[in-house]
């Protein structure tokens, strides 16, 4: 017989079925035992005749097969049970479970979740954050694949880094220096150039920086398009707020189980997503909060006040900070006037979760920007020269999966929305 899934019993009342999956708690009383048994779907009551002597001993968290009917019965989880007929012992637990699964809350320390990531894992709440995991990055693909954009792969292991700065992984690749990859920025250009027009990918990337602070990771999944034929930069903005709006949409169809579970509301994006330039944003901190921004850019401080602001202003938990420095974005940003730059970031609920942005198609200002950064051209040449040979004017942006997925569920520390997160200190597992 096949298995069905739990989520399906309630379809097959009065029927025998075969279901698989965890223990996850087993009540003793004097003629029966009750089983509750948890697949990917969810759980269901059990009941044993305490004359199988598979229950005697039995753990939780041991792997079972269990056959038999399908039964009306009002319990905590469903209106349903299954009357067991027979048990059979997949995989049992060989020692005591180093931290509790069936406990309403995971009460222990990041260390101790992440240093038993698979059994942290199977605790329900934890696993809920994968599976809207799932949903978003699903949902950006299907937008952008509608929208005519193609899905790419680039290259992890690159001659140079892709910011022209440090923070690179070094290696030795076959005798020769190489790097992890910090981004897909290049490759999603050179795609365009090579007729494409639009593209995305979805892939890790890494930053060799030395922080240790809850936002960031040495390792990362990067969601990030590029597109042909734009205008400017408020074209990047209107793609990047429609895609977010189907994704909320998608979140609120296929996730309202997991962010109930997690006790967390879906946000709305209720008007158009407000865009204010970065001389207005320094100067509604000043005015408004005596938060004085220095250096050209916003420090965590500021991008949180500045939430608080869209949030009395606009009623909006997203809000567009546009016109960057010059000398705060990439030798590839277009520039803009003087000192600016067509870039911006995107600020959610406190914190930057999208940079992006038009690119210089021009040759001669790419090797000019080049020069202004104090690069040497020559030694991105690979990218560089593609610009010999006819770029359409584009733009693109890239969304920090992990810290989208933090922020959306009120996680505090980034690493608990990495399935196998990579630090400073952490390599396994």
């Amino acid at each position: 017989m096949k298995r069905t899934l739990i989520r399906s019993l309630e379809e097959n009342l009065n029927k025998n079925v075969i279901i698989k999956g965890w223990v996850h708690r087993v009540r003793r009383l004097k003629g029966i035992t009750f089983i509750i048994l948890r697949d990917r779907s969810g759980m269901v009551q059990c009941v044993v005749d305490n004359k199988d002597p598979i229950i005697h001993g039995l753990k939780c968290e041991s792997v079972l097969e269990v056959s038999g009917t399908v039964k009306e019965g009002k319990n905590s989880l469903n209106n349903f049970e299954l009357a067991v007929e027979s048990l059979k012992v997949l995989s049992k637990v060989e020692e005591d479970l180093p931290i509790e699964i069936n406990s309403e809350e995971l009460n222990i320390s990041l260390d101790t979740m992440l240093n038993n990531r698979i059994l942290s894992l199977r605790h329900e709440k934890k696993n809920a954050i994968f599976r809207i995991q799932h949903i978003i990055v699903e949902g950006f693909r299907e937008f952008l694949s509608r929208e005519g954009f193609i899905e790419i792969f680039t290259p992890k292991i690159v001659a140079e880094g892709a910011e022209g700065g440090t923070a690179l992984f070094k290696l030795d690749y076959f005798r020769k220096d190489a790097y992890l990859a910090q981004s897909p920025q290049f490759y999603k250009q050179m795609m365009v150039a090579a007729g494409y027009e639009r593209v995305f990918e979805i892939g890790n990337f890494f930053r060799a920086e030395e922080h240790d602070t809850a936002r960031h990771l040495n390792q990362f999944t990067s969601m990030d398009l590029e597109l042909a034929f734009i205008e400017d930069e408020q074209d990047i903005m209107d793609i990047e707020e429609e895609m977010l709006k189907h994704i909320i949409n998608k979140l609120e169809l296929e996730g309202t189980r997991c962010f109930k579970m997690l006790n967390v509301d879906i946000p709305k994006i209720l008007a158009p997503i407000p865009r204010i330039e970065f001389e207005y944003a320094a100067r509604v901190l000043k005015e408004n909060y005596n938060k004085i921004v220095t250096d050209n850019d916003l420090d965590p401080e500021g991008e949180r006040l500045l939430s608080e602001y869209a949030k009395e202003k606009y009623n909006s938990e997203f809000i567009f900070v546009t016109n960057y420095s010059r000398k705060k974005r990439p030798m590839y940003t277009m520039p803009k006037g003087i000192n600016g730059t067509r870039s911006f970031d995107l600020i959610f609920k406190g914190t930057e979760i999208t940079s992006g942005g038009q690119r210089i198609h021009d040759y001669d200002m790419l090797v000019e920007s080049f020069e202004i950064k104090g690069l040497n051209h020559e030694n991105f040449s690979s990218y560089v020269n593609v610009f010999k040979y006819g770029v359409p004017p584009h733009g693109g942006l890239a969304i920090g999966l992990e810290r989208l997925l933090a922020l959306l569920l009120g996680i505090n520390n980034i690493r608990e929305t990495s399935a196998f997160p990579r630090d400073r200190s952490r390599l396994t597992p």
